[in-house]
């Protein structure tokens, strides 16, 4: 199965979800809609806001996340473009780098913010990058129509490459 951001709907594994412990609702595409927490519509602003930030001269495909640490700190991050593709970063990858450098290695949460008809999904490369950090780092995806789906790294990031398998358990 190929998977893309915006192949949302053969998402496999995923788990749509108010909290990383309740699920409330349906999945969002197909009537239903996740209510986020407080603390996950605080991330949700803060990824809707750097979003804005974002430079995307190509593709013109702005994307923002906000990332917080098991300290409550929240790094934000956006996509910046470069005509060298793969010279690019997504924001997801952004927000952790940022974490990384400031001493930071467990996470929370990350909220995704992007223009998409479903809520946004972190692409393969952030998923791994994110899962270096462990499974267990709820992913709070959401689009402009305020959509909200709510998984895990480990879900999200089925059978991930890692030399100790149990870190995404």
């Amino acid at each position: 199965m190929s998977m893309t951001r915006r192949d949302l709907a053969g998402l496999a594994g995923a788990a749509v979800l108010a909290s990383a412990t309740e699920a409330t609702a349906a999945t969002p595409g197909k009537g239903g809609n996740v209510t986020p927490t407080p603390a996950q519509q605080k991330l949700i602003d803060a990824a809707r806001e750097v979003r804005q930030r974002a430079y995307a001269p190509y593709s013109h495909f702005l994307v923002g996340a906000a990332l917080e640490t098991e300290d409550g700190t929240v790094f934000k991050g956006c996509n910046v473009e470069n005509l060298s593709y793969g010279a690019t970063i997504c924001a997801e990858r952004n927000a952790v780098f940022q974490a990384v450098a400031a001493g930071h290695k467990k996470f929370k949460a990350i909220a995704v913010v992007g223009d998409l008809p479903a809520p946004i999904t972190p692409c393969g490369m952030c998923r791994q990058v994110l899962g270096e950090f462990g499974g267990q780092t709820e992913v709070i995806c959401t689009n402009l129509k305020k959509e909200v789906m709510v998984s895990t790294v480990g879900a999200l990031l089925p059978a991930a490459f890692d030399f100790d398998p149990g870190k995404y358990k």
